[in-house]
């Protein structure tokens, strides 16, 4: 005979008032976490109670029912209806829908309040992400279903922004197959094939972080914060029809602009705009471009202009902007911490009194006639247009010193000074001008015998400021000032020295926003402010100068002469180096670096794709990260193809401190270097020794290192 399977029975459920509830002391949860009790408050009064109230009768002491009910489960609910009660949104008698259970069960009141928070099955993330999209399809706005869950509306924004990935990586989430954090990262893009090649490329790979399939996804793009970007404006890309793809979850600086052609013509045709309304002030040349290189205007003349005087009202804005400047600064200069409006307030008074400060400059018209304009785009995104530069071929020609025109003034042996051409020269208090030729005046001298005598002059002026080492140092800077700066012409000096400022024929795009690049020419500017702009005055302004400004100029004009360039010799010795004067000029860089302790990490270097991962091979890059975060890091990148390994060591050596070799200090022995000054076939370094034939590799018209498929 089978034997009856006794079947359960489940507690009823009745409605009791709620002045007729009080909570238990069996409840477990003791610790206030989770939805506040404030935010449970609201929900129910929105939507009413969803799920009832587990409660026991209680008893008196002879074991009869007292007409009161504990709660041993549901505490939060009934601590929510309790504020909905105080607040008189509910009624004290009002009916809540409770399960009684058994006062005798043999089941424990501590157990029953256990078991209905450890039985609950949290909702999977990606069914609230649907339920958020359905509730909007459905016609609810953001700001309402952020509203109703007591959640930010970026919150909200995030959710439904994940539904939009794939469907594929979503049933792989789903799944557990990736993480709720690579999910985050495929929203970036919303091309779906993308992002499945994206994650057909990295599930299997020893680097499928976040970060990387951000990068994956966006490596065609240009983010806000490029400078393109910002010059443009998102506002005029997105009304030409550009994308801008958003990450939600992290701090994306703006975006990524997905369609670069679209940005760059963007960018030609403002910047062309620009250079329009500049050609109308009569300019004779303009050249325009996204950035020019490092010491694009070297050779060029700059023109002094001067600086349009303020109007009366703009002189007392910009009084006004000072004082309430000078009052803030006051206020609150024993404050540990500015508040965010002053501090933003300061901010704009200080962008305010600059624009006032930078004051546009009026140049001569015939000077702008022979004279040009650079117009490109500054690191911040704003046009930067630099005025006022002369090429040597739209100079205004000079007549020659040998012109016979010139006179001589009597007894007198000194030639007047700050005068090129010559042409007049005073004699006896009276000026003879090239007419002046009569048979019994006096006529200017033959060229031979003022060659003869200036050669004298130029012996005795050698020996006697050879002796007065003040002077000659004071002359060398005289010179070194003139061949500097280009406001002066470095022809006719009296002294036969010169700095020859190297030129860099080859060098990278960012080389002028180097923090060295800013630095020289900051120093360079500061020093053209402080120096006169006529030449003749030249030699007092720098007589004035203390000893220390001057050594720091001297030094500044000297540093223009530094050249640790590698160039490629002929192996023959036809060309305009050898090899061993490559290594000797290498030797004496390292020399000189070490002198003032230059560190070309301390100093900004960093290994970029530009500028040397995506310039060498696979094998060298694997190199660098082994150099510089060890062999673990280097097995991360060794699968990855050559693009994706470069952007992902210029990541990892970020802060390493890594420098290629040629960006190293040799080790120099000092005694070697001396004695082999006559050995012309000295090796050069490792770096340095290839004749350009190595197996496998060719350098493209770039000068990049390319590997060859075997």
């Amino acid at each position: 005979m089978a034997t009856a399977i006794q079947k359960i029975t489940l507690s009823p459920s009745r409605d009791i008032p709620f002045n007729k509830l009080v909570l238990a002391q069996t409840n477990v949860r003791r610790i206030k976490a989770g939805v506040s009790i404030e935010d449970l408050a609201a929900s129910i009064a929105r939507r009413g109670l969803i799920q009832g109230i587990h409660v026991r009768p209680v008893l008196d002491a002879d074991g009869r029912e007292t007409g009161m009910f504990e709660v041993p489960a549901g505490g939060r609910r009934y601590r929510a209806l309790e504020m909905l009660v105080k607040q008189k949104l509910l009624a004290k008698t009002a009916p809540v829908p409770c399960v009684v259970g058994n006062s005798s069960s043999a089941v424990l009141s501590e157990e029953v309040s256990l078991a209905e928070n450890l039985d609950r099955a949290p909702l999977h993330p990606l069914d609230a992400y649907h339920a958020f999209k359905e509730m909007r399809d459905k016609g609810m706005s953001e700001e309402e279903i952020a509203a109703a869950f007591f959640i930010s509306v970026n919150i909200v924004k995030q959710r439904l922004r994940l539904t939009a990935v794939s469907p594929a990586l979503l049933d792989i989430y789903a799944e557990d197959g990736m993480t709720i954090a690579q999910l985050e990262a495929f929203s970036v893009s919303n091309d779906h094939v993308r992002q499945e090649q994206v994650w057909e490329a990295v599930k299997n790979s020893w680097s499928k972080e976040p970060y990387q399939i951000r990068r994956m996804l966006t490596e065609n793009t240009v983010r806000a914060s490029d400078k393109r970007a910002v010059f443009v404006g998102l506002d005029a890309y997105e009304a030409a029809g550009g994308e801008v793809l958003r990450d939600l979850f992290q701090s994306d600086d703006g975006g990524w602009l997905q369609d670069v052609p679209l940005l760059d013509r963007l960018l030609t045709e403002k910047l062309q705009v620009m250079a329009d309304e500049i050609a109308n002030e009569g300019w004779k040349w303009i050249e325009v471009a996204l950035s020019f290189p490092y010491g694009a205007a070297r050779g060029l003349r700059e023109l002094n202009g001067t600086p349009v005087d303020l109007s009366d009202e703009e002189q007392a804005t910009l009084d006004a902007l000072r004082d309430e400047f000078d009052k803030l600064q006051k206020e609150y200069e024993e404050a540990d911490e500015l508040p965010d409006e002053v501090d933003q307030r300061f901010g704009e008074l200080e962008t305010a009194i600059r624009a006032f400060e930078a004051r546009p400059v009026r140049f001569d018209p015939a000077d702008v006639a022979r004279a040009g304009v650079f117009i490109s785009v500054d690191t911040n995104g704003s046009l930067l247009v630099e005025r006022g530069f002369v090429k040597p071929e739209d100079e205004v020609p000079v007549a020659s010193e040998g012109d016979n025109d010139r006179s001589v003034e009597a007894g007198n042996k000194s030639v007047a000074a700050g005068s090129v051409q010559r042409s007049v020269i005073t004699t006896g208090g009276q000026s003879t001008g090239p007419g002046d030729d009569e048979e019994d005046g006096i006529k200017p001298l033959p060229d031979r015998l003022i060659m003869e005598l200036t050669a004298e002059r130029t012996l005795a002026l050698r020996d006697k400021l050879a002796n007065d080492p003040a002077t000659a140092f004071l002359a060398v800077l005289h010179k070194f000032v003139r061949d500097v700066f280009s406001r002066y012409n470095s022809q006719g000096a009296a002294m036969d020295v010169c700095v020859r400022a190297t030129v860099f024929p080859a060098q990278s795009p960012e080389l002028r926003d180097t923090p060295y690049a800013r630095a020289i020419d900051g120093r360079h500017k500061a020093w053209e402010t402080r120096l006169p702009s006529d030449v003749t005055e030249l030699w007092n302004a720098l007589a004035a100068l203390t000893a220390a400004e001057q050594a720091e100029l001297f030094a500044h004009c000297a540093s223009f002469g530094v050249n640790a360039l590698y160039e490629r010799a002929d192996r023959y010795g036809n060309g305009a180096i050898s090899a061993h004067g490559v290594q000797q000029r290498l030797t004496e860089a390292d020399h000189l670096a070490r002198a003032v302790g230059l560190d070309m990490a301390d100093a900004g270097w960093r290994p970029t794709v530009g500028n040397y991962l995506g310039r060498v091979t696979k094998a060298r890059i694997l190199e660098a990260v082994r150099e510089g975060e060890g062999e673990r890091a280097a097995q991360l990148i060794d699968h990855l193809k050559k693009g994706d390994m470069a952007n992902e060591a210029e990541r990892l050596l970020a802060d390493s401190g890594w420098l290629p070799e040629p960006l190293q200090l040799a080790d120099i022995n000092v005694e070697a270097v001396d004695s082999c000054s006559d050995n012309k076939d000295e090796e050069l370094p490792e770096f340095l020794a290839g004749d350009g034939d190595d197996d496998g590799l060719f350098e493209d018209e770039k000068g990049d290192q390319v590997e060859i498929a075997e």
